[in-house]
């Protein structure tokens, strides 16, 4: 047997797995990020129980990044999902503005809030797109997600990261190397209150730099400094275009622009949890 063929056997019986963790569910609705995650959820959902069982909701609040509703709504349309999108409410809700280390669990309690009447109105299970990686790392929202009897579909069928880029470039899911793209809140250090502001300010400068062909960045987002993360072969890149850097990202509101030595670290906001 070839390596191809060893590679499509274990694909094929991780997506019969999922098919098997899906298939109890009649309908559900699907919390579509766009990421790789919750698109590779959202497709084989489809495959499982058809189009119309399945809809897919999108959370809209300034944590979203201006073109991720646009990539979303494109998504949605390329794998044929019922798509709709929900606004939820955190940006009024203190304990999530103050960005305590509980920030996660009220931006998730909200989603589910909205979610909740959409799964009442169509007798649906709320399904996640969290894999068994992400139960390693600090993500209070899953907690949320459970009170509110959220499920886990990717993490039932023993899915972690690598399984779900594989089967999703398997699949040909257009997103399927798309680097990972927390929302705009996780730019902020804890106890850094969260603004409107803060969160266009961040936008801006990541939407930027991508233009610039920085794909995977992070601008994490220190009052008057932004110190940009990008993984360490695209250091020379930012420091040919730094001039243009620069001038653009203090235009959005920035007087320091930084270049963080370690190179991209997702989540590593979350360190600063450890020694809590």
């Amino acid at each position: 047997m070839s390596t191809k063929q060893i590679e499509e056997k274990k694909l094929t019986e991780i997506s019969s797995r999922l098919h098997e963790v899906l298939s109890k569910y009649e309908t559900v609705v699907v919390a579509f990020s766009g990421g790789v995650d919750s698109t590779l959820l959202s497709a084989a959902a489809v495959k499982s129980l058809g189009t119309n069982n399945v809809i897919a909701a999108t959370a809209v609040s300034p944590s979203l990044g201006a073109t991720d509703l646009d990539n979303c709504q494109e998504l949605a349309k390329k794998i044929g999902l019922n798509w709709q999108q929900v606004k939820t409410t955190e940006f009024s809700n203190a304990d999530y503005l103050s960005n305590d280390k509980d920030r996660c669990y009220w931006c998730k309690h909200s989603l589910m809030q909205e979610l909740l009447p959409i799964s009442e109105e169509f007798n649906s299970k709320i399904i996640l797109g969290v894999n068994i990686d992400d139960l390693n790392d600090y993500r209070p929202g899953q907690n949320a997600a459970i009170e509110f009897g959220g499920e886990f579909p990717l993490v039932e069928a023993g899915l972690n990261k690598e399984h779900v880029r594989s089967l999703a470039k398997y699949w040909n899911l257009p997103n399927w190397d798309r680097p990972a793209q927390p929302c705009l809140a996780s730019r902020v250090p804890y106890g850094t209150s969260i603004t409107v502001n803060i969160m266009s300010m961040v936008d801006r400068a990541e939407n930027y730099l991508r233009e610039l062909g920085l794909n995977n960045v992070r601008v994490r987002h220190y009052d008057e400094t932004a110190r940009i993360e990008v993984p360490p072969e695209e250091f020379d890149s930012v420091h040919e275009n730094s001039e243009s850097i620069v001038a653009k990202l203090e235009e959005f509101g920035y007087q320091y622009v930084t270049l963080d030595l370690k190179g991209l670290r997702s989540g590593n906001l979350n360190e600063a949890l450890v020694n809590d």
